[in-house]
């Protein structure tokens, strides 16, 4: 390539679209046990012994978890689906850029769902205070980590 000039990066080549394509599938095949494992846990909650005493508070709680979890699995598990269905229409680049954004997507309805579960869990055991800090330690935490930090190195390099 010539000095000074820069690669064409509006046109991504096949190879560079089915590696980025497997990576994200790849990705995607470590997120979803632990949703899963957490949306097992919050489908049993109603169900266990003192769940009838939480506080209204406690259940908006539970249900704003409850249904980010639903979001995030129908949300990661998109890609998946999408590929499956979409496989022989030669449109890899938008085969990729979609589901990205349901994977995203996808991860933030995570993190709401992981702090609210913080967020009960310590109200129930602690009280509210412990529980706003508890649950806005995880929550500072995961944006740093998911979100800030990658962005941070990215712009580094």
């Amino acid at each position: 390539m010539p000095p000074g000039t820069l690669p064409d990066m509006a046109a991504p080549t096949e190879g560079k679209l089915d590696r980025e394509l497997n990576e994200l599938l790849q990705e995607l095949r470590v997120i979803l046990p632990g949703v899963q494992v957490l949306f097992a846990f919050l489908l049993a909650v109603p169900f266990a012994q003192g769940f009838a005493d939480l506080t209204d508070g406690q259940r908006r709680v539970f249900f704003a978890a409850f249904v980010a979890t639903a979001m995030a699995s129908i949300l990661l598990m998109a890609p998946g689906v999408q590929h499956r269905l979409r496989l022989r229409q030669r449109d890899k680049e938008e085969l990729l850029r979609v589901p990205d954004r349901f994977a995203i997507t996808g991860t933030g309805m995570l993190a709401i769902a992981i702090s609210a579960v913080v967020c009960l869990i310590a109200d129930v055991i602690y009280g509210k205070t412990t529980a706003s800090i508890a649950a806005g330690v995880v929550a500072l935490t995961i944006v740093l980590v998911w979100w800030v930090g990658p962005h941070v190195r990215a712009a580094r390099d």
